[in-house]
């Protein structure tokens, strides 16, 4: 059973940064799609960035030009460097996993492997 655990999340003011990872249990995580999602207070979960085994990627639009996401295949780590926070982002954070790729992994669709969320607050 796969486990991913993230961490990174915190506090900061509108403007700062913040750089969450995510750790995969897996030896083939270079075969994973990875995507984080959020969730805030009364909102629906929402996909934010993935990558998918090739290394392309997709934004939500929302935060296209802020955030960045990437992975280390040798850690089995994937990370997502948020800079300019607003204080719209403040959300959970959860990194997740699938084996399915292409439109699938970089379409947000509901994936597989889930961790266990991290907290996000930003501050006006």
């Amino acid at each position: 059973q796969e486990q991913l655990v993230g961490s990174g999340g915190g506090s900061v003011e509108a403007g700062g940064s913040l750089r969450l990872s995510c750790t995969v249990s897996e030896i083939s995580y270079s075969r994973y799609c990875m995507g984080w999602f959020r969730q805030a207070p009364g909102k629906e979960r929402e996909g934010v960035a993935a990558i998918d085994s090739t290394g392309s990627t997709s934004y939500v639009d929302s935060v296209k030009g802020r955030f960045t996401i990437s992975q280390d295949n040798a850690k089995n780590t994937l990370y997502l460097r948020m800079n300019n926070l607003k204080p719209e982002d403040t959300a959970i954070y959860y990194c997740a996993a699938d084996l399915r790729s292409g439109a699938y992994c970089l379409g947000f669709y509901p994936y597989a492997y889930w961790g266990q969320g991290t907290q996000v607050n930003v501050s006006s």
